[in-house]
Parts: C-alpha cells; sequence; structure tokens
C-alpha cells in the first residue's frame, strides 16, 4: 500500500547523509546566502583559534573554479589517533558532527563556532574538500569526496619547526547548491566585519578568477573602536573620540564603542564570540540599562535636565548613535537553533557594571562631550514628545473613530489579506493607468505625487507632517515604531511600481528607507517588492514582445531578425502605458516579474552604513561609493 507506514520506514542517515538529506537544517539555506555560509564557519573555526590567542592570519582565497581555500597559522587541527573514534582527529572533526575541540572547556575557552559541526558539514556539501595541516615539524593531508574520505591521512612534507596551521579548499557541491558562483562583496562584508572584532588578527581575501586578481586587507589594531568610526564613516560625528569601555567581570570579557552622529538613527549590533545577535540578548539589555541611567545620573547631577523635567528615555539618548557591543563568554547559551538571542543572565550584569563605569569616567573626564550628548537627547525627548502627539491623530482608528482611508487609495474588495497587494505608484497619470488596469478585487492603487521625504535626514516628528506617508501608514494599517503590529498588515505584498529611470530609482530608494527605518519588519518578514516593468516594446507583423533588459532585446531581435519592420519603443515611463500594456507586462500575476526585498541579518552593518551613505548629508562617501558600484549599473537614463 502507498500509505503504508511500519518500521522499515523509519530511515537511518549514517554519517554526514543527514546533512546532505536536509542541508537547510545547518546552513539556513541552498541558496547563496548558504553557498556563502560554508565559507563563513570555515573561517569562524579560524577565528576561534586567534580568540585562543594562537592564530594571527587568515588567508582566504576564490580560486578559478570558484573553489575557497581557508588559510591560517593556528595550532593545526590535531592528526593523531581519537582512540574514542579509533581513527584520525582529523578524520573526526571532518566527517562526524559534534566533534571537535569546542566541547568541556578544553580546547577552546570561547568559540562561536557552530558547536562542531562546522568543518564537517562544509565537507558534506561539498563535491571535495582538502586540507593540510602543518604541525610538530609535519606536513600532513587528507582528501575528501562528498563527505567521505578517499585516503588515510597521511604525511606529505616537513615543515620549519615551530611552523603551524591548517589550509582547507573545497569546492560547493552543483548537486546541493542553487548557485556555486561566491560573490566578492558578499565575502568582503562579514570578513572585514571579523577582523573589526578581533583586534589585530589580519584577514586577507583574494579573487584570482580574473586576469588581475582582486584583493583586500582586513586588520584592525583599534577592533571595535574602528568599527564604530567606519560605520559613521558616511555621517558626521558629534565629537571626535570613540567612546570605549572595555572589561572582565563574573568572567565576562565586555568591549564596548560607541558614538553619536548628527543623524536621528540608531545603530546597534552586538556579539557574543565575534557572531552577531540580531535579536539581542541578555548582553544588549545590560548595555542599554547602563547608558540609560548613567546618562540621566549625569544630566541631573550636572543640571542639563531640570528638576520638573522627565528623564531622558533610553530612544532618546541613542538617537544617532552608531554603537558595537561585542561580548566573549565560555559557555554561551543562546535562544533558538539559529543563535538569535543571547540568554545568559550573567551577561546582563557583566556589560551593565563595565559600561556603567566606564563611562562615568568618560563623561566626567569630558564634560563637553557629555554636555552634547545630553543636549541631542533633549532635543530628541520634546520631538519625540511631539510626534506621540502626531501619531495619535495619525493612527488608524477604528470605524467608530470615522479616520478615513486616504481619499486617493484605490482599495481592493478582497477582505482577506492574504489575497491582497498594494501597488504604490509614481504620479497621478502611472496610477490613474493602474487604476484602470488592477484586479479590483485584490489588487489596491496608492498615487505618490513627488518625492517623499527623505527620512534619513529627518526626526519622527516631521515625519506625520508628510501628507504621502502619512497615506502610507494608514493605508498599510499597521502603525510605525512602537505602534506597530504585523497583524494588522493589510495587504500581503507592497510593491513598489516606479519609473525606470533615475528619478523612479530615487523615488524607489526613499520608499525603501522609509519602509528600512519605520517598519522594518515589512521587509524582514518578505512583504516589500519591486516592481519590474519594460524597458523596450517591439512590435513586428502585427505580434508584440516586451523586453526587461538591453540583453533581453537583444536576443528577441536576434530570434525574430533585424530589420527595418521592426518598432522599438523604449519606455520612458510607466505614463506612457496604457492600461492594457500595465496589465500584460507588470501588474498581471501570471506573466509580471517582481523582485522581492530581502534582508540579510548577518549584513545588517552593511545595510545601514549603505543607506545612510546613500541617503545622508555627507556628500563624499556617496560619491566614493557610486564610483565604485558605477559598473554594476545597467539601463541609467542620463
Amino acid at each position: 500500500m502507498a500509505n503504508e507506514y511500519d518500521a522499515d520506514q523509519i530511515q537511518i542517515l549514517e554519517g554526514l547523509e543527514a546533512v546532505r538529506k536536509r542541508p537547510g537544517m545547518y546552513i539556513g539555506s541552498i541558496s547563496s546566502r548558504g553557498l556563502h555560509h560554508l565559507v563563513y564557519e570555515i573561517v569562524d573555526n579560524a577565528v576561534d583559534e586567534a580568540l585562543a590567542g594562537y592564530c594571527h592570519n587568515i588567508e582566504v582565497t576564490i580560486q578559478k573554479d570558484n573553489s575557497i581555500t581557508v588559510e591560517d597559522d593556528g595550532r593545526g587541527i590535531p592528526v593523531g589517533i581519537n582512540h574514542k573514534a579509533g581513527k584520525s582527529a582529523l578524520e573526526v572533526v571532518f566527517t562526524i558532527l559534534h566533534a571537535g575541540g569546542k566541547f568541556g572547556g578544553g580546547g577552546y575557552k570561547v568559540s562561536g563556532g557552530l558547536h562542531g559541526v562546522g568543518a564537517s558539514v562544509v565537507n558534506a556539501l561539498s563535491e571535495w574538500l582538502d586540507v593540510k595541516v602543518k604541525r610538530d615539524g609535519k606536513v600532513y593531508h587528507q582528501r575528501y569526496n562528498r563527505g567521505k574520505a578517499v585516503c588515510q591521512v597521511e604525511e606529505i612534507g616537513t615543515c620549519p619547526e615551530g611552523e603551524t596551521g591548517t589550509t582547507i579548499s573545497f569546492l560547493p557541491d552543483k548537486e546541493i547548491f542553487e548557485e556555486t558562483v561566491y560573490d566578492f562583496d558578499t565575502l568582503e562584508n562579514r570578513l572585514r566585519e571579523t577582523a573589526f572584532l578581533t583586534k589585530n588578527l589580519r584577514i586577507t581575501l583574494t579573487d584570482v578568477r580574473e586576469d588581475a586578481p582582486r584583493q583586500s586587507v582586513y586588520h584592525y589594531e583599534g577592533g571595535i573602536k574602528e568599527f564604530v568610526t567606519y560605520l559613521n564613516g558616511s555621517s558626521e560625528p558629534l565629537y571626535p573620540e570613540v567612546i570605549y569601555c572595555e572589561g572582565m567581570k563574573d568572567n565576562v570579557y565586555v568591549e564596548v564603542a560607541m558614538q553619536h552622529n548628527d543623524g536621528y538613527n540608531e545603530a546597534t549590533y552586538a556579539f557574543v564570540n565575534n557572531i552577531i545577535t540580531p535579536e539581542g540578548g541578555t548582553h544588549l539589555e545590560g548595555f542599554r540599562r547602563a547608558l540609560t541611567k548613567t546618562f540621566n545620573d549625569y544630566a541631573r547631577a550636572n543640571r542639563l535636565l531640570k528638576d520638573s523635567e522627565d528623564n531622558l528615555s533610553g530612544e532618546d539618548i541613542r538617537e544617532g548613535m552608531t554603537a558595537i557591543v561585542s561580548i566573549k563568554i565560555e559557555d554561551p547559551q543562546f535562544e533558538g537553533q539559529t543563535k538569535q538571542k543571547l540568554g545568559n543572565s550573567e551577561a546582563r550584569g557583566a556589560v551593565e557594571s563595565v559600561v556603567s563605569e566606564g563611562l562615568t569616567i568618560f563623561l566626567e573626564q569630558n564634560p563637553s562631550v557629555a554636555k552634547t550628548i545630553c543636549e541631542k537627547a533633549i532635543l530628541a525627548q520634546r520631538a519625540r514628545a511631539a510626534a506621540r502627539h502626531a501619531r495619535d491623530m495619525t493612527r488608524r482608528k477604528s470605524a467608530l473613530d470615522g479616520l478615513a482611508l486616504p481619499g486617493k487609495l484605490a482599495d481592493c474588495t478582497d477582505p482577506n489579506p492574504e489575497n491582497c497587494e498594494i501597488y504604490i505608484v509614481e504620479g497621478d497619470s502611472a496610477g490613474g493607468s493602474a487604476k484602470t488596469a488592477r484586479s479590483r478585487a485584490t489588487q489596491a492603487i496608492l498615487p505618490l505625487r513627488g518625492k517623499i521625504l527623505n527620512v534619513e535626514k529627518a526626526r519622527e516628528d516631521r515625519i506625520y507632517q508628510n501628507a504621502e506617508i502619512k497615506a502610507m501608514i494608514t493605508a498599510f494599517g499597521t502603525g510605525i515604531f512602537d505602534d506597530f503590529d504585523i497583524t494588522k498588515l493589510r495587504y500581503n505584498k507592497i510593491i513598489i511600481m516606479t519609473d525606470a529611470d533615475v528619478d523612479g530609482a530615487h523615488i524607489a530608494t526613499l520608499l525603501l528607507t522609509f519602509l528600512y527605518r519605520f517598519m522594518p519588519e515589512l521587509i524582514k518578514q518578505g512583504h516589500v517588492y519591486l516592481a519590474q516593468p519594460p524597458l523596450y516594446r517591439l512590435e513586428k507583423n502585427k505580434k508584440i514582445w516586451y523586453a526587461y533588459t538591453d540583453e533581453e532585446l537583444s536576443s528577441i531581435l536576434d530570434e525574430v531578425g533585424r530589420d527595418n519592420n521592426n518598432k522599438i519603443q523604449r519606455y520612458k515611463g510607466l505614463g506612457e502605458m496604457d492600461a492594457e500594456q500595465l496589465w500584460d507586462t507588470t501588474m498581471d500575476p501570471e506573466k509580471r516579474i517582481l523582485n522581492r526585498v530581502v534582508y540579510n541579518e548577518e549584513t545588517a552593518a552593511t545595510i545601514d552604513r549603505t543607506f545612510t551613505t546613500l541617503m545622508g548629508d555627507q556628500v563624499e562617501p556617496r560619491r566614493e561609493f557610486i564610483e565604485k558600484n558605477a559598473k554594476y549599473v545597467t539601463n541609467l537614463d542620463i
């Protein structure tokens, strides 16, 4: 019987078969993100050697065949016989899950790796993996195919006495991954961050796929102080110093660096043993408690706050602040499989104690900086009070309260938000075509007039004064900031539809900046999309083709022939399309192309810095960004 379920249906996966069967359980996905995660796993093992004080250099190379080589000068993986397994410790590390030096406290005091599964998981998901170890004056080698050793650990040469290290090369398996081409910039962002967090560690990234190799070196003697300076590079710091607190408490090593800029967004990133914790945890709680109490105590003691005035809130003090909270702890307890949030109670007290003491000393020794920060926080407090009033007026109320949806919103009729989507459309002309073209049951249209406020340069109180932003807040239904409630979202898809030109790209960026800063969960939970209208319409012999790129147009022309019968129209804007064309190309769920806006928590600091660079006040960082990335731009209208 097809539905028979008995003892013989229970599968036993031997060795690393489980990893190959369910790779997503171990590396998150088999997309580009999972592909790059393989590199991070091997690098993190080398970083653990650095945290233990034995590794000073890590070299990562993208080879011509898209294989990866990671070489470090740590102690070298042990090669002797592990008596429990009856085989070389080297082979145990690469072929047995949950085997490594991170258990029992003997090999590593602190570790960021995946509890011993990293090396074996990379091996399991690679077409081949090759490892060389330098130890005790000798060089050892072993090779694996799809997780299985193809030879014994062998001695292949000698090396100078005292020279140690491990070199691992691997080729991701095309049978597993959706794509196997590594992106230099993606690796660069992660490796740069790793170097910032590991003071004095030198990481070199080399790409030899092109004729002219590309190489970057990351080495920061200032550690997280330089990290803050880097993140603030696109902003104007309010004071030259980076505030730095360091100390050991209850066997927890704490490092904190912070600096305020003239912006309005907080950018705080928390790490445990060099691994980012996107949802924070006890270490972040301790930092925020110390920050709020210390600044309020200082402001009261120095009469910067009047007796009649309320205490500054944590949000007020953190406005425009960039901060790195990094702790090293021997036995981190994370909530959830993916290490999103730290749970150790001792971390809260350790961070609070170290930051309170270090920050108090700094403020007393730097009264002008202390005054500057407090004055900015007091202004933020007043603006937040004005914003609260405006928010109360703007917040979407119940039918009894009578606050209607925006008048220019053409809403859909289906009462189930899961079936509904809203198009945010540039301009009344395109909005008119979209309203005519749409499926009224499930597609809502909200036309915007002109460019919305650049929220990167505005406090919350000004947000509520912008009519276009108020229209979006009301239409979406979720509220913003503390009022945000994803369960009240009125549309499953929020689709930004702008012209395929410079102005359209700018408007889309302004909209994404607003959503990222004020409603980030919409992006994180996959509700935000960019529509992709066609660039060309080709008509020949009463037949019509649409092309979305120059390459696609060229391919169509090759197919139909390049002659004088071709009528090619280059769309400059959505307004040039009638309703039927707009439906056929951009709004019909059966034919359209939508690009989902995705958020990668591992690169949160880079995302923040990019928004600040593009939308902030500083011209020079923006010019450098454009010069660096101009080669990747296509279809740019000038």
